[in-house]
């Protein structure tokens, strides 16, 4: 996914990329999860056990999951952080008195609430950095999250992990191709979001690339999809990688398809979700690529310094930050990109480290995370503009938006992709009514729901890429 800016909530900024954050976590964190701990009396045990529920942040419920081991112990599971098994602090759980403090949690994070043993659940508030949020958790195992649309094998198709030289570096990841075909196969490549994501995109629980690959390659296609640099079987490091790295990791990867004999070499494609709609186009536009069609799953169409700051002012505006909060962020996020443009890493990192000491201390970004902000890495995304690579696509090529999307918002990209895209007689742009960044229906498309929306892609995204790819890129 195209990763936030500096923003407000550091909860929002975390499950971005293949669900992890990026820049500077900015003002008003409202978010940082937490839930139940358990204590009682020595003989009641009405409280101990696992329960599950949301904190009630407005727009972006942060679903968490309690249990209660003990009279005064329990751990906790944020699944949006990543979070799991983590010791709970102060706990006690008595059906009168449920309360419990966070550790390693900026803000003071606690709870405080009761058993309602008439709804089987416990009631409280949730308190961090002065913000109080409510809190219902109902019993219910701590387990995994329901994603019904998972794939599990044995699949009716062959699966193979596969590697290939990049550079100096190595790419891993996975083909699969149907098992039972005659002719040469058609390929869709899989290019992911920001971040150092995995060869599935996992985030939040959820596998985009898994089940679009599960869903072409059931539909006829091979699909490779691999891990970026410095995640799982490849090697290098993302940070310190540059468009030009990237670009190469892809073009290595069809040369290696190119090899194979049952892949038609002519019948090659990208598919690119965020970012990778950025590296999809880059790629696809250069003619010695013999790419034969592009679809991009909310990729971006302006440069990436105007997706950071409508993504800041957007979500600066939704954690209730006041003009003056917002107005800051604002001049310290142009301040910062234009120095990241500049190829000027070390002012960036300072211009962090001034603004990060502006915040309330519960709010502060650590040192680690201001350094994972100011890489060449970063500085590539946000100097990059699609224009020219857009402009000189003349193949077929799918672009499509979800209507509640609040990284790549659907407002501030479609016209420009249309008008990209516009002397491309085989362009399709479209907007898919109330789907997020992932295609999930959603409600405010903050990335918050992610966790707590079963879906991982909609049919209707899924039908949309694989009706196009019909029409245009027939199975043989």
């Amino acid at each position: 996914m195209l990763r936030p800016g500096p923003e407000t909530a550091r909860g929002y900024s975390r499950t971005m990329r293949h669900g992890r954050g990026v820049l500077l976590v900015a003002v008003l964190s409202m978010l940082v999860p937490v839930v139940v701990g358990c204590a009682g009396g020595a003989d009641d045990d009405r409280v101990r056990g696992q329960w599950h529920g949301a904190i009630e942040v407005p727009g972006a419920p942060v679903v968490v999951a309690v249990d209660f081991t003990g009279h005064h112990s329990g751990v906790i599971d944020i699944p949006a952080e990543q979070v799991a098994g983590r010791a709970l602090a102060d706990v006690v759980a008595e059906p009168e008195r449920v309360e419990f403090g966070v550790p390693d949690v900026p803000g003071d994070a606690r709870f405080a609430g009761r058993l309602d043993e008439s709804a089987d659940a416990i009631v409280g508030d949730f308190r961090q950095s002065g913000h109080s949020f409510g809190l219902r958790l109902n019993r219910r195992p701590v387990g995994p999250p329901v994603r019904p649309q998972q794939p599990a094998p044995p699949y009716p198709y062959l699966s193979e992990d596969v590697s290939y030289p990049s550079g100096t570096i190595t790419v891993a990841g996975t083909l699969t191709r149907p098992a039972d075909t005659t002719g040469p196969l058609p390929t869709v490549v899989l290019v992911g979001g920001s971040g150092p994501q995995d060869r599935n995109e996992e985030i939040a629980g959820h596998q985009p690339f898994l089940l679009l690959a599960d869903t072409l390659t059931r539909a006829g296609y091979a699909v490779l999809r691999t891990d970026d640099r410095g995640v799982g079987g490849t090697g290098g490091n993302l940070n310190q990688a540059n468009y030009t790295d990237l670009a190469g990791d892809i073009e290595a990867g069809l040369r290696f398809l190119r090899e194979r004999p049952e892949l038609d070499p002519d019948r090659i494609g990208l598919l690119g979700h965020s970012e990778g709609g950025y590296l999809a186009p880059l790629v696809a536009a250069r003619p010695e690529n013999g790419i034969a069609f592009t679809v991009l799953m909310a990729g971006p169409a302006v440069p990436g310094t105007d997706i950071i700051l409508a993504q800041g002012r957007r979500t600066f505006t939704e954690a209730g930050a006041s003009p003056e909060q917002l107005d800051r962020h604002l001049a310290f996020l142009r301040d910062w990109t234009a120095a990241l443009r500049a190829g000027q890493l070390t002012k960036a990192a300072r211009l962090s480290e001034t603004y990060n000491r502006t915040l309330p201390k519960e709010l502060r970004t650590t040192s680690e995370e201001l350094t994972g902000q100011n890489t060449p890495y970063m500085a590539a995304l946000v100097s990059y503009d699609p224009a020219p690579a857009l402009s000189a696509l003349r193949m077929p090529a799918l672009a499509f938006f979800g209507s509640k999307d609040v990284q790549v918002p659907a407002a501030q990209n479609e016209q420009p992709m249309r008008d990209l895209l516009g002397g491309d007689p085989e362009a399709t742009v479209t907007v898919l009514e109330g789907l997020n960044h992932l295609m999930q229906p959603a409600g405010t498309g903050l990335p918050a729901e992610y966790e707590s929306i079963e879906t991982t892609i909609d049919p209707s995204a899924l039908d949309t890429i694989t009706g196009w790819l019909g029409a245009r890129i027939p199975v043989d």
